[in-house]
């Protein structure tokens, strides 16, 4: 199967998954406006592509289901969960300075730059 359709199947799959754990987790689960769904999709999408990366890992014939699994039913479900994965990956390198310096700047630049579009689209 094309590789392509692997991910666009996934990625589909992780998308409905994120939108019915958002429906079944209210906002208000913990007694106030946490985001619980949100943190849960991102804890579970870690673990599902830890577990996918290990298991593919030095099987070349397994490379369909990073795809399907990883790259796809993970990106589609939440993009936290690459976004471990490379800091997880850089730590085992030992790179451990290159970690803090990308996990500083996603988490940043990604809050600024979300204030920086609601800034655009409310003024």
């Amino acid at each position: 199967m094309s590789p392509y359709i692997l991910v666009f199947l996934g990625g589909g799959l992780g998308s409905v998954l994120r939108y019915m754990l958002g429906k079944a987790i209210p906002a208000d689960a913990l007694g106030t406006s946490f985001p619980l769904s949100i943190l849960t999709v991102n804890i579970l999408a870690s673990v599902v592509l830890g577990a996918t990366i290990g298991w593919v890992a030095g099987r070349p014939e397994a490379e369909p289901w990073r795809l399907l699994i990883g790259v796809g039913l993970c990106g589609g479900l939440s993009t936290f969960s690459s976004f471990s994965q490379d800091n997880l990956l850089l730590l085992q390198q030992g790179r451990v300075g290159v970690a803090f310096i990308n996990i500083s700047l996603n988490v940043v630049g990604c809050l600024l730059a979300s204030a920086v579009g609601w800034w655009l689209t409310t003024k």
